[in-house]
């Protein structure tokens, strides 16, 4: 996930800049937590900050101070319950390499729909907030198993909860998961299998090799 944000997108990407600035947040995180029981350490780290330069230090610029910005009601449950569904997917696999498939992920409408749709508002990509976290190389979100699929085809079963402000927004939700190996070629580029010839780099990749950024 990080890998393909930070070196497959253009520079100026909000993928790939959003990506920065959560790793960036992260590590101010950790110095300041560690920064009182190890204090040449925290300051040591915190002076090689190559964006903090001029700093007065750790221990001079307050404790932990996390915007509210970050706190996104649905966020965490949409993640957790991508995350779930991401598991039966590569437990499906048995250790094989998930850019190798693409999966189909099928909800009936409700909140957990919404909330993968808050993830991907596409039916089908290869670029998506949700395919990234599958680590597929394309993934579909459905309401309904499509009338192609194989009658032998693996669909994977689970159910996820959904537990929000506090407990007043609580729904038991299913889910079915089916991995399909993908029809396209590897991208040379960003070894996703989401191109039409090995030897030419995906729609995406192109994308940004132009100076057009992702699409």
């Amino acid at each position: 996930l990080l890998s393909c944000r930070l070196y497959c997108e253009e520079s100026k990407d909000p993928k790939r800049r959003s990506c920065q600035t959560v790793l960036a947040e992260a590590l101010d995180i950790v110095i300041r937590s560690f920064a009182p029981i190890l204090p040449h350490l925290a300051e040591e780290v915190f002076q090689y900050i190559p964006y903090k330069k001029g700093s007065e230090g750790v221990f001079r610029t307050g404790w932990i101070n996390a915007s509210s910005a970050w706190k996104k009601p649905g966020i965490e449950e949409a993640i957790e319950g991508a995350c779930a569904m991401r598991d039966s997917f590569l437990g499906s696999i048995s250790g094989k390499n998930s850019l190798e498939y693409e999966v189909i992920i099928v909800i009936e409408p409700g909140l957990l729909f919404e909330l993968m749709e808050a993830l991907q508002a596409e039916e089908t990509s290869s670029v998506s907030q949700l395919n990234e976290i599958m680590m597929a190389s394309q993934t579909t979100l459905l309401s309904e198993v499509p009338k192609e699929t194989p009658t032998d085809a693996n669909i994977i079963k689970g159910t996820f909860l959904i537990n929000l402000e506090g407990g007043d927004i609580c729904e038991q939700s299913s889910y079915k998961v089916i991995a399909q190996p993908i029809a396209k070629a590897k991208c040379p580029r960003c070894r996703r299998y989401t191109s039409e010839s090995s030897s030419t780099p995906c729609p995406r990749c192109l994308n940004v090799l132009a100076g057009k950024g992702s699409t």
